[in-house]
C-alpha cells in the first residue's frame, strides 16, 4: 500500500521564517514516520502565487495535493496540519479532506497545536522553554493571530493555563479577542514595566515583523513604549521550538494509532 504524509500549513513568503518553522516541522514530522512519502501544502492561495512569480517555487494548496495523490495510486493519507487552533482554516482544510474520503482507502486529518485540554497543558510546557529570566515588574505579552471563528476562545484559556503553569504572560490577538487594549489594561493593573514581546504563530511573518515589531505608529511595540512599557522584542515564531515541532509530530502519530484501531475494528 502506498502511504502519504501531506503537511499542511497556511505558508509564509518570508524564506528565512519559513526555513526555521515550517520546513523545521516538516522535517521532524517526515523524519518520525517511517514508510510515508512526504508531501506539502499550503492553504493561502495569495501565498502560493506570490512564491510562484516571485521565486519560481510551485507549492499546491491541500485539494491539488490530494488530487496528486490520488492519481499517483497513494491508498493510505495522513493530512497533517501545522495550524495552530481549530479556526476558520482549520476547518476549511477538514471539509476538503472529508470530501476525499470515498477515494483513499484510508484518509485521516492531524489536529492543530490546540484542540485537546492535554495539548494546551503540553504546548504550555513547550513554550515555558523559550521564555526568559523575568523580574518581578515583566511578563511576556504574546500576539496570536486571532479569529472571529467560535474558536476565539482558545487564546484566553491558553492564557489561563501559562498562567496557572507559573509563567506571567498576556495573550493578546490582531482579529477578534482580547485586543491589545485589554491587553494593555491589564498589564497596568498589575504594574508591569517590562514587556517580552513574541507571536504565538507558526511563523515570525508580515504580522509579526510588521504589526507586533514594526516602528509604525500602529504597531504593538510602539503603541506599548508610547505607554510606558519597556520593550524586548523575539522574533521567533513557535515553529522554531523543537518541541511545539514535537507535538504536531506526535499529532501525526496519533493518526496513525487511530487508523490501526479502526482496521482491528473491521
Amino acid at each position: 500500500m502506498k502511504k502519504a504524509i501531506l503537511v499542511v500549513s497556511f505558508g509564509t513568503s518570508y524564506k528565512e521564517t519559513r526555513e526555521k518553522t515550517i520546513e523545521a516541522c516538516e522535517k521532524k514530522i517526515k523524519e518520525g514516520l517511517d514508510g510515508y512519502d512526504f508531501h506539502r501544502a499550503y492553504t493561502s492561495n495569495m501565498i502560493i502565487k506570490k512564491l510562484k512569480n516571485r521565486d519560481g517555487i510551485n507549492i499546491e494548496n491541500p485539494i491539488q495535493a490530494l488530487d496528486r495523490l490520488y492519481d499517483e495510486g497513494y491508498e493510505e493519507v495522513i493530512v497533517q496540519t501545522l495550524h495552530i487552533i481549530c479556526g476558520e482554516e482549520f476547518n476549511k482544510l477538514k471539509e476538503q479532506v472529508e470530501s476525499y474520503q470515498d477515494k483513499f482507502k484510508k484518509i485521516i486529518l492531524g489536529r492543530p497545536l490546540l484542540t485537546y485540554i492535554d495539548d494546551y497543558k503540553e504546548a504550555v510546557e513547550a513554550i515555558n522553554h523559550q521564555i526568559p529570566q523575568m523580574e518581578e515588574d515583566e511578563a511576556v505579552v504574546f500576539m496570536g493571530h486571532g479569529t472571529f471563528h467560535e474558536s476565539h476562545s482558545s487564546y484566553p484559556a491558553l492564557e489561563y493555563m501559562l498562567r496557572d503553569a507559573g509563567i506571567n504572560a498576556y495573550v493578546g490577538t490582531v482579529e477578534g479577542y482580547p485586543e491589545l487594549d485589554q491587553v494593555i489594561d491589564r498589564l497596568k493593573m498589575n504594574n508591569i514595566k517590562k514587556v517580552n514581546l513574541m507571536p504565538f504563530m507558526l511563523v515570525a511573518g508580515d504580522h509579526a515583523i510588521n504589526d507586533m515589531a514594526g516602528d509604525e505608529e500602529d504597531s504593538w511595540k510602539t503603541i506599548l513604549e508610547e505607554h510606558g512599557f519597556e520593550i524586548k522584542v523575539h522574533l521567533k515564531g513557535l515553529g522554531e521550538n523543537p518541541h511545539i515541532q514535537d507535538k504536531f509530530m506526535n499529532h501525526a502519530h496519533d493518526c496513525i494509532e487511530k487508523l490501526n484501531q479502526l482496521e482491528e475494528i473491521c
